[in-house]
């Protein structure tokens, strides 16, 4: 026999309902709020001189094709530089110099993307 084989028992009626989910959105409940807990860690993880950076930060979610997204963003920019961008990688100086960038977003965010995944988790291996 060539080729790949496998077999497996059980039912599948659970990831049925989770992927009939997705397509009705059902799945995505809480989301807004998952979004909105991303949107606080940001805000309070970024570094605060003025304030304006930290309290810029929002969130886009889309839903398309059976799948989410959710962008956080920053809509604090100066001179066309987006600061949120420039506080997390660095950036020169009008002297020559570079000031180096901190990793804030990444920490900050970690917590909300892994309660994303424990609660979608959660749903398929559920009812």
């Amino acid at each position: 026999m060539s080729g790949a084989f496998f077999s497996s028992s059980g039912s599948t009626d659970k990831t049925k309902k989770f992927l009939d989910g997705i397509v009705s959105g059902q799945t995505y409940t809480g989301i807004e709020a998952l979004a909105q807990q991303g949107v606080a860690a940001l805000s309070a993880a970024t570094p605060v001189e003025s304030g304006a950076t930290a309290n810029s930060w929002s969130y886009e979610i889309e839903q398309k094709g059976g799948g989410i997204t959710i962008s956080w963003l920053n809509s604090n920019i100066n001179g066309g530089v987006n600061i949120a961008v420039i506080l997390q990688y660095g950036h020169g100086t009008g002297t020559g110099g570079y000031v180096s960038g901190r990793d804030y977003i990444n920490p900050a965010i970690k917590p909300v993307m892994d309660r994303i995944a424990d609660e979608l988790w959660r749903k398929v291996t559920s009812s």
